[in-house]
């Protein structure tokens, strides 16, 4: 029989409430004293939109402002299976700008030149037809008209005046890179006064240059101040390989869309005057081999009947010598100027020529022979049949 239990058993509690706090003192029970991790503390945003930045809100409002005329242009080329059954492959894409309430849209030439059908998508996802109005090749520039899209569906971009422009002016540019549809991009104006070559050999004369980013599917769309007014249209990039943008992008001036696009619009091409004359570069190898009078300039060696320089007296070659392996027509008029201006490519005199109109006279500068000769040349109207030709 066990003596005084109620002692025995005060004596156990104690203890183990001994051994118990010793084993929480020591933390001997795992996980017994973890303790739960405290939430970060993030701070917090403000509680309204901060104000914009007087340069954001500009780039808020032009957005708002002109973003709604700027289209997705979609083309498609009609090729033939095995069995001659026609279908539809797409051929590219680009951007335009809605011109006027009429429902025509400006574009690159090389965002339509291809296609056999036209597709023009609004910001909205509306899709309409659309047709050609006209092209001209020598600035890369087309028109195109939709076909049944409602009034509100088209909002005309206004156009500004390419003549003021100033290098550092800022300038924004809103198109379709990669198909991503109405995309703002910011920049300045880089230089002006550029001259480039456009994809199919044509010079093109006081391009604007900019850091503003553009893309492909960027061609078509346009470049614009800071008070949403059209200034250029963005025509071609220089990138590295994979055809990325590093900062140096073109736009034609508006002041030759202005002038194409009236044409276009009016006649389906634009009336140019005919030169009428078919050369070839001089250089300082070949004048030297020739014995040419000067190292720089154009050999006329055709002059087409009741062209301009037909109607000025210029002459073309009279024989012919063996150079290089090659032919060489000459004898003819060496043209060396247009109104004060270099020649030195056939592709210059299409640029000396590419403001003027018939019934101008311009001033050019030859040689016949070892004579240096000056003629007044008035331009006569190209033939609707070579309306291209010069």
């Amino acid at each position: 029989m066990i003596k005084h239990p109620i002692r025995l058993l005060v004596i156990v509690a104690l203890l183990s409430s001994a051994i118990t706090f010793m084993a929480l003192q020591w933390d001997l029970i795992p996980g017994y004293n973890r303790k739960e991790a405290p939430e970060p503390a993030f701070a917090s945003g403000p509680e309204v939109q901060p104000p914009l930045t007087g340069d954001e809100e500009i780039n808020v409002r032009v957005y708002k402002k002109v973003s709604p005329g700027v289209v997705n242009i979609t083309a498609t080329v009609v090729e033939y299976d095995w069995f001659l059954s026609p279908y539809e492959t797409p051929a590219g894409t680009g951007s335009g700008c809605v011109l006027d309430m009429d429902g025509n849209i400006l574009t690159n030439h090389h965002v339509v030149e291809s296609a056999d059908s036209l597709e023009v998508t609004f910001p909205d996802q509306t899709k309409y037809h659309a047709k050609m109005v006209g092209f001209d090749v020598q600035n890369d520039l087309a028109v195109i008209r939709v076909e049944g899209a409602p009034k509100d569906r088209l909002h005309p971009i206004g156009l500004g005046d390419s003549g003021a422009l100033n290098v550092g002016q800022k300038v924004l540019a809103i198109g379709n890179p990669l198909g991503l549809q109405n995309t703002l991009t910011v920049g300045i104006i880089s230089s002006l006064g550029r001259r480039i070559q456009t994809g199919n050999g044509n010079l093109v004369d006081n391009v604007i240059q900019t850091d503003a980013a553009i893309n492909p599917g960027n061609s078509g769309g346009p470049l614009l101040n800071t008070a949403g007014e059209m200034v250029g249209i963005n025509t071609l990039i220089f990138s590295i390989r994979g055809g990325g943008n590093i900062g140096i992008g073109f736009a034609i001036p508006v002041n030759t869309i202005r002038r194409v696009a009236t044409q276009l619009i009016q006649h389906g091409q634009v009336l140019r005057p005919w030169f009428g004359v078919e050369s070839y570069s001089i250089n300082e190898g070949l004048a030297s081999a020739l014995d040419l009078p000067v190292k720089n300039g154009i050999m006329i060696y055709r002059v087409y009947r009741g062209s301009s320089a037909e109607g000025a007296g210029i002459r073309g070659y009279d024989r012919i010598v063996i150079l290089y392996n090659r032919r060489f027509p000459i004898g003819g008029d060496i043209l060396t100027e247009v109104d004060g201006k270099a020649v030195n490519t056939p592709e210059e005199l299409i640029l000396a020529l590419e403001s003027k109109r018939a019934g101008d006279v311009v001033n050019v500068t030859l040689y016949r022979g070892k004579s240096k000769i000056q003629k007044s040349v008035t331009l006569v109207e190209s033939p609707r049949r070579r309306a291209l030709s010069f």
